[in-house]
């Protein structure tokens, strides 16, 4: 908000409902009258044609009648009126009204009149032009240089500029590269055109340029003919201002200094006639039209920009000089000289309001009343000032806000799941193969305790998984008020997800007094699914392809307690052995040692080892929990497996790699059927009509290529995807057996995941690799580093697709090598911080005897290979 007020000088408001844009306001002395004073000419889009004489209007009066020296209603909206040089044979001014298919050029005289009401105005059509194309802005100047007339450049909305010489139509030309029309003007210092393209550059074509190269209507059957007739069009210069532009325009108030000035978006530009930037100006605002007018400093240019608050900003090249607050929102302003008053700011808004005004001030009459001195209680105010600091002290504390939020939630959502699956099943355009894709319910729950406006509840699962349906909208909640949704929760992909994990968010809006709109708010719960979602109970196998073990300092639990809902209580084999047959294929064994306080669990399928082992985590966990038993560990003394997971690293890295390659081809072969529908189009429109030679068949021939490449990157991208998750199982993997190996903390153990598991998707642009690389050498940089000079290395910034997942191998080696080594995660780098919690590492050689006591498969006579190993085995 400005201090100052753009001072009415005179304004009116035009018609009823009409509409205006930048085009519409044109100050001239359009009737000819010799005495220098300007005319106001609008057009709306209405078709209304007015010209206006302003006289000053005392504080409280109306306009008077005899202002408005002419109205008149043309057929067609106005799009733009231009006054100049524009009639052949004489040197007055003419009034050019630019129609969307029409071009017409008006005389307006005056006759005296002999009574009161003052002269009489009327206009004469001199010419008018039939456009073949629809217009959208137009420019004028004496075009080649010409002496004592103008010439117009029509731009149409498909690019072509049409250049008349005042009665007679001259050419027209396309514009190279063109998508959408912008602003348009002309210079007549260097004789060139300048606009700014879709491109969001500033381009300058030369007038000879333009009458020199080919033809817009003419078309070339040959080669030869093309080498033979016409040039190329050429652009001048451009420059890149990286926005689009609201408008342009050339000033050359002092003849040795000549400007082009672009109004941007956000910027202000003015350039030298070659281009180059003199200087810009950076807005912290949205304008919405601009025009420089000549400054009292030399070698300076004063410049207008009024914005969408209604404010008018007046600059001296980059320095704001003035502002001034209107009364709406000016989308065109001009510079005229009104009754022997030179530099009256015309303003025009959108819905018709027109007003001229000029800067000033009014006298302030306002005196400031006299202040009644009094004692000051310095006891007073210290025990105020004391209780102050005790309230923000209060409001101030983390946890007494955590401690309130929590007890006073406003809205509180849970989600609870059926302990039992479908009855029917309510999976919905599954792909998995199995013959029956259960589901499970999940019965989610609004509480509100205040007024919730707008509350919107989405519910994700982790991919494959899917739900029946994930995004709720109810209506305003009242205080102490429910909401209940049922949902059903289904495998849909055709692998394993990552984790058997959900959430439930509530997006709402709770209204105060200060803001009745509401402030928003989020409340959110997470919920578990069951295991036997995604598998189901099948006979344990003998032999597998990957094993691992897990030590516990209890003794085994039966799995008839551990898991009640996979063993048939009356199969007492199933007490130390338990199969799961997961529902896209692959089978996972689970086994326990009756003496040794194992676990073992092997499976054909690397990544499907994580769910089941993790799922033997939780429950012995909470089984000894149930116990009151708070010693109960379990660790992990084997080899990582590190040979398995990079396997896993080089298919996702091979599909990403794949991916690229589709890419590549499918804008290859894009750029090749862009190319020959061209040429198709160009035979197809020619007049003479010529053999295809063949252009029919190789069109064809390249859309088969095109479709067929993008199916195969579609299944690409599926094999990527079920890739990824396969890659995130082996991570989770991964974590917990180091985790379990290194004995982390809590807070270690978040540090892992945020190293390994950085994304939630993965995409080409950022993709798992390069972040997990980055991740793992700041670590190894920090608090794993072995010296200071580790530390002091730099790390690139910027994060793009390698050539291959060697260096990633030999990081993810190291940085277990450095854990192995008694290296510890923390967040700081401070060696004695690092050195303080630093623990003997490796591991002992464990005697196979101790694991081939009681640990037999039913129905087999092997016992197990080796304690606490993954070992990788061929079933023979």
């Amino acid at each position: 908000m400005s201090l100052f007020k753009a001072r009415d000088w005179w304004s009116t408001v035009l018609g009823e409902k009409e509409e205006f844009d930048q085009g519409c306001l044109c100050v001239a002395d359009v009737d000819n009258s010799g005495s220098g004073q300007d005319k106001i000419i609008v057009g709306s889009y209405t078709g209304y044609l007015r010209i206006f004489n302003p006289h000053p209007v005392k504080p409280g009066e109306e306009v008077q009648p005899e202002d408005l020296l002419l109205e008149v209603q043309l057929r067609e909206p106005i799009l733009q009126v231009e006054v100049g040089k524009f009639v052949s044979g004489t040197e007055g001014l003419h009034l050019a009204v630019l129609h969307c298919r029409k071009l017409c050029v008006y005389a307006v005289s005056g006759t005296s009149g002999n009574v009161e009401h003052g002269n009489q105005y009327q206009i004469n059509l001199m010419y008018e032009h039939n456009l073949q194309r629809t217009a959208c802005n137009m420019t004028y100047g004496p075009f080649g240089g010409v002496k004592g007339r103008d010439m117009i450049c029509i731009q149409s909305m498909d690019g072509m500029l049409m250049l008349f010489e005042q009665e007679s139509y001259a050419f027209g030309r396309f514009l190279p590269g063109f998508l959408l029309p912008g602003p348009l003007t002309y210079s007549s210092r260097t004789d060139s055109f300048i606009t700014v393209s879709s491109c969001q550059q500033v381009e300058s074509y030369k007038y000879q340029v333009l009458a020199f190269a080919t033809d817009a209507d003419e078309r070339q059957e040959t080669e030869q003919q093309k080498l033979s007739s016409g040039k190329r069009l050429v652009v001048d210069w451009v420059l890149n201002i990286g926005e689009q532009a609201l408008d342009i325009c050339v000033g050359s108030f002092n003849q040795a200094v000549s400007s082009v000035f672009v109004l941007g978006e956000r910027n202000f530009f003015c350039l030298k006639d070659n281009g180059q930037i003199r200087f810009m100006k950076k807005l912290d605002y949205s304008p919405s039209c601009f025009i420089p007018y000549c400054s009292v400093k030399e070698g300076t240019i004063n410049t207008l920009i009024g914005n969408h608050s209604k404010m008018l900003n007046v600059y001296q090249d980059i320095t704001l000089k003035w502002a001034a607050q209107l009364p709406h929102i000016p989308v065109s302003v001009k510079v005229a000289n009104l009754q022997n008053l030179k530099g009256v700011i015309v303003t025009l808004s959108d819905d018709g309001h027109l007003q001229c005004s000029y800067l000033g001030t009014d006298p302030s009459l306002f005196q400031a009343p006299r202040v009644h001195s009094r004692e000051i209680n310095y006891e007073e105010y210290d025990a105020e000032m004391k209780e102050l600091q005790k309230i923000i002290k209060k409001a101030t504390k983390p946890q007494d806000i955590l401690l309130k939020s929590e007890k006073h939630r406003h809205l509180i959502v849970t989600a609870e799941v059926s302990p039992d699956l479908d009855a029917k099943s309510q999976a919905i355009d599954s792909e998995v193969q199995a013959e029956a894709v259960p589901s499970v319910t999940v019965k989610v729950t609004i509480q509100s305790r205040v007024t919730a406006q707008k509350p919107k509840l989405a519910v994700r699962v982790q991919p494959p998984l899917a739900v029946s349906c994930d995004q709720f909208i109810f209506d305003d909640l009242e205080p102490d008020s429910s909401e209940t949704v049922v949902l059903s929760v289904f495998l849909k992909g055709n692998c394993s997800p990552s984790e058997l994990e959900g959430s439930c968010r509530v997006s709402y809006n709770t209204p105060t007094e200060l803001n009745p709109e509401g402030i928003p708010k989020v409340s959110q719960c997470n919920f578990k699914l069951p295991l036997r979602l995604i598998c189901i109970p099948a006979q344990p196998s003998k032999a597998a392809s990957h094993k691992l073990t897990i030590d516990t300092n209890k003794p085994p639990v039966s799995f008839l307690t551990l898991f009640p809902d996979f063993v048939d209580p009356s199969e007492n084999d199933q007490a130390n052995a338990l199969g799961f047959q997961f529902l896209t294929g692959s089978k996972t064994t689970l086994l326990a040692s009756k003496t040794s306080q194992r676990y073992r669990i092997q499976s054909d399928q690397f990544e499907d080892l994580w769910l089941i082992t993790k799922e033997l985590t939780l429950r012995l966990e909470e089984h000894f929990k149930k116990q009151n038993c708070k010693d109960f560990t379990c660790n992990f003394s084997g080899s990582i497996p590190l040979q398995e997971y990079f396997e896993l690293i080089d298919r996702h890295f091979e599909l990403r790699l794949n991916a690229e390659k589709f890419r590549e081809l499918l804008s290859e072969r894009a750029v090749q059927f862009r190319a020959i529908e061209r040429r198709l189009l160009t035979r197809f429109k020619d007049k003479t009509p010529a053999p295809l030679q063949h252009l029919d068949t190789l069109l064809e021939g390249t859309f088969r290529e095109v479709i067929a490449l993008a199916d195969a990157a579609e299944e690409n991208q599926a094999k990527m995807f079920q890739a990824f998750t396969k890659l995130k199982c082996a991570t989770h993997l991964m974590l917990l057996l180091i985790s379990l190996w290194q004995k982390l903390s809590t807070d270690q153990v978040a540090i892992l995941e945020a190293t390994f598991l950085p994304l939630a998707e993965d995409t080409q642009e950022l993709g798992w690799e390069e972040t997990v690389d980055a991740s793992i050498s700041y670590l190894l940089r920090t608090c794993l580093s072995k010296s200071s000079k580790e530390q002091a290395l730099t790390l690139s910034s910027e994060l793009c697709m390698p050539k291959d997942t060697s260096r990633l191998k030999k990081n993810i080696t190291l940085f277990c090598d450095r854990l192995a080594k008694g290296g510890r995660l923390s967040l700081g780098t401070d060696p004695a911080t690092q050195q303080a919690s630093v623990m003997p590492g490796g591991c002992a050689t464990i005697p196979e005897s101790d694991l081939e006591e009681g640990m037999v498969i039913p129905g087999s006579t092997g016992t197990f290979p080796s304690r606490g190993q993954i070992t990788k085995q061929k079933s023979k």
